[in-house]
C-alpha cells in the first residue's frame, strides 16, 4: 500500500517504520514537502515516521492511534466496515430537533456501544440529530474532547473507528442523523507532533490556546487542505450527516478566499457526490450574517450556526444572572428576548458592555431562514464552563424549565437539547481532564482555580479536573428519568417536539409572528403566534393575562391551563408554558 506524508521540515530524509522493517520515503518531484514509498501492510499494521533519523512519530493524518496520541499509528481499511444502513440518504437540517451528547458521560461506560444502546430513546423523545462532542484522540481515557492531537483518528478508549462506525450505523437505523463536533481553531497541549513535520502553525496570529493555525502564512495551503481532508473524510468514511465547527471566530485568514468558505464549498460538492444530504454548523461569537451567507454573495455558506445571543437572553430572563456576558442581557431581559425571538442576534452593531465596544452585524431576516439559527437553553459550554458545573435543574423550579423548553422548541429556530436536559438532569457536567502528564494536570488544575477564585469562589469548592470522581459525577443518571419530577418534564418534551414535528407552522423557517410580545421587567411573560397557534410563557411566579388571544383550544400546557374566555382572555398559571390552537 502507498504511504505518504507532508513533511517539508525533514532536511535529509524521511523513514517509513511498519510493523519493525524500516523502509527509505523518496521526495515526490510534483509535490512540494511530500515523501512516499510502497510497502505491504495489513489492517491493524503499526507505522509511523522518522525525519532526519529523529525518533518515529505517528502518522499526521493517522486514522486510529491505538495507545494513545504518542504512539503508533495503525492502518485502517473503511473498505470493511460492516455498513447495514446502507442506503441511508440523509436527514435535513430544516425542521430538526438536535441532542448534544458527550459519549464519555453519556453512560457510565463512556464508549459508542454503550451510548448506542441509549438510542432508542432518543428516537421515542424525537430527536432528529445527535451531536457528538469531539471524538478525536486525547491524552489520557477521560476528557471534553477539545484539547485532541490527532484530527483523523478517533478516541481509542470509546471504542476506537470500529465503535464509531457502529454508533452511526445504529443511530441511522433508529432514523437519526449523526453531527460531530471538530475542532480546526487549535489542538491539545499534550502529543501534538505536527510542528515536527510542518508549518502547521504560525505566530502571525495568536488564540486564547496559543499560536493559530495556518490558514494564511507560508505553507498554509497544505494545512488548509489537511484540515479540509479531514472534514470529508469523517463525512465520507464515517457516513456522517453533518460536522459541528467549533469557535470559528479563533480561525484568522486574510487569505483571498476564508477558509470556511473553501470548506463549505468542498462538504456540498462531496453531498452531490454521494447523493446524501450533509450540513456544517458553526460556532462563532461574532454575530456575523456572513458566517452562513451563500457563498455567491460573498458568505461563507455554512448552513448554520449557534445562536448563543438567544441563549444569554433566556438564561438571564429564568436566572437573572448578571455577571460576565449575561450583563448586556439582563439590563432589559425582556427586550433581549424579544430581539433575539424577532432578529436572531441581540448584538446587530450595538454597544456590548462586556466587549467595550459595538459589535455584530444585523442579520437580514428576509433572506437568512431561522432555521440556519440553532436556539438552546443549554450547551456543554454554558453548563461545563461554570465554575461547578451546575444545570439549570439544579437552581430552577421544573416549571421554569418548562418554560425554557416551549421557547426553544416553538421558536423558528432550530433547537438542540444538552444530553439529560429532557428529564431536568440533577447530575452536574463539569470540567474534567486525563493528562498523564503531572506537570500538566498540576498546571490545568492550578488554572482552572485561579481562574475561579479572581470571580470570588473558594478554591478548595472548585472541582479537581484531575480527579476521576469529576468526571464520574458528571456521568448521567439514567434512573432520573423514571422518577418524580423528572417523568414529568420527560413528558413535556416528547408532547412538545410532537407537536412540533405535527405541525409545519412550528417549523415554518420564515421569520412569521401573527403577534410577538415580551412583557414584564425580569420574569417576563411572552406571547408569539405561529400560523395557527399561540405560543404563551410566563416566567413570573404569578399568574398572567393575556389578551386578544385568537386560538381558542389548548393543546399543550406545563400546568391545566382554561381556555380563554368569550373575549380571547387567557389566565395563565405561573411557571407554566402553553401552547394553543
Amino acid at each position: 500500500m502507498l504511504f505518504e506524508v507532508w513533511a517539508p521540515r525533514a532536511r535529509r530524509s524521511v523513514t517509513l517504520h511498519v510493523d519493525g522493517a524500516v523502509y527509505a520515503m523518496e521526495p515526490d518531484p510534483g509535490r512540494g514537502g511530500w515523501w512516499h514509498c510502497s510497502v505491504t501492510a495489513a489492517t491493524g499494521s503499526r507505522y509511523g515516521f522518522a525525519l532526519d533519523d529523529g525518533p518515529v512519530l505517528p502518522d499526521p493524518r493517522s486514522r486510529r492511534q491505538p495507545d494513545g496520541p504518542d504512539g503508533l499509528s495503525a492502518v485502517v481499511d473503511f473498505s470493511r466496515s460492516a455498513w447495514r444502513q446502507a442506503a441511508w440518504a440523509g436527514r435535513p437540517l430544516a425542521g430538526a430537533v438536535l441532542y448534544e451528547l458527550h459519549v464519555g458521560t453519556f453512560t457510565r461506560d463512556g464508549t459508542f456501544d454503550a451510548a448506542a444502546e441509549r438510542l432508542g430513546h432518543l428516537a421515542e423523545l424525537g430527536i432528529t440529530h445527535v451531536e457528538l462532542m469531539p471524538v478525536c484522540p486525547f491524552p489520557g481515557t477521560h476528557g471534553w474532547g477539545y484539547d485532541g492531537v490527532a484530527p483523523w483518528a478517533v478516541h481509542e478508549p470509546y471504542g476506537g473507528p470500529d465503535g464509531l462506525v457502529r454508533f452511526v450505523d445504529a443511530a441511522h437505523a433508529h432514523g437519526l442523523g449523526v453531527v460531530l463536533d471538530v475542532v480546526h481553531n487549535h489542538l491539545g497541549p499534550s502529543g501534538n507532533h505536527l510542528p515536527a513535520f510542518g508549518p502547521y502553525f504560525t505566530d502571525t496570529h495568536h488564540t486564547p490556546w496559543g499560536a493559530a493555525v495556518n490558514l494564511d502564512a507560508p505553507g498554509s495551503d497544505e494545512v488548509r487542505a489537511y484540515f479540509i481532508g479531514s472534514a470529508l473524510a469523517w463525512l465520507r468514511d464515517y457516513r456522517l450527516d453533518g460536522l459541528r465547527l467549533d469557535a470559528v471566530h479563533a480561525l484568522a485568514d486574510t487569505g483571498p478566499r476564508h477558509f470556511l468558505a473553501e470548506l463549505s464549498a468542498a462538504v456540498d460538492d462531496l453531498a452531490r457526490r454521494l447523493g446524501r444530504t450533509l450540513f456544517l454548523v458553526a460556532e462563532s461569537d461574532l454575530d456575523d450574517p456572513v458566517t452562513t451567507a451563500p457563498r455567491a454573495a460573498g458568505g461563507h455558506g455554512i448552513h448554520a450556526q449557534w445562536n448563543d445571543d438567544f441563549h444569554h437572553a433566556l438564561h438571564t430572563a429564568l436566572t437573572g444572572e448578571s455577571q460576565g456576558y449575561y450583563a448586556d442581557f439582563a439590563a432589559d431581559p425582556a427586550h433581549a428576548l424579544a430581539k433575539t425571538l424577532r432578529g436572531g442576534f441581540f448584538h446587530d452593531g450595538t454597544h456590548s458592555s462586556f466587549r467595550g465596544r459595538r459589535h455584530g452585524h444585523p442579520l437580514d431576516t428576509r433572506t437568512t431562514p431561522a432555521y440556519r439559527l440553532l436556539a438552546y437553553s443549554q450547551t456543554h459550554d454554558q453548563i461545563g464552563n461554570r465554575a461547578l458545573g451546575d444545570r439549570l435543574s439544579a437552581r430552577l423550579s421544573p416549571g421554569l424549565l418548562a418554560c425554557a423548553a416551549a421557547l426553544v422548541l416553538c421558536a423558528p429556530f432550530t433547537p438542540m437539547l444538552f444530553m439529560g436536559e429532557e428529564w431536568g438532569a440533577r447530575t452536574p457536567w463539569q470540567y474534567f481532564t486525563d493528562h498523564p502528564d503531572p506537570a500538566l494536570a498540576e498546571a490545568v488544575r492550578r488554572g482552572r482555580r485561579r481562574e475561579f477564585a479572581a470571580h470570588g469562589w473558594p478554591e478548595d469548592e472548585i472541582p479537581d479536573p484531575q480527579d476521576p470522581a469529576t468526571r464520574d459525577r458528571s456521568c448521567l443518571d439514567w434512573s432520573e428519568r423514571n422518577r418524580y419530577p423528572h417523568a414529568e418534564l420527560l413528558g413535556w418534551y416528547r408532547q412538545l417536539i410532537a407537536l412540533r414535528r405535527a405541525a409545519p407552522e412550528l417549523t415554518d423557517p420564515y421569520w412569521t409572528y401573527g403577534t410577538l410580545s415580551v412583557t414584564g421587567p425580569s420574569r417576563p411573560v411572552v406571547h408569539f403566534r405561529r400560523g395557527p397557534y399561540d405560543v404563551v410563557v410566563n416566567f413570573g411566579s404569578g399568574p398572567a393575562e393575556l389578551r386578544a388571544l385568537a386560538a381558542r383550544k389548548v393543546v399543550a400546557a406545563w400546568r391545566p391551563v382554561a381556555p380563554p374566555t368569550a373575549d380571547g382572555t387567557l389566565r395563565l398559571p405561573g411557571e407554566t408554558a402553553a401552547v394553543l390552537r
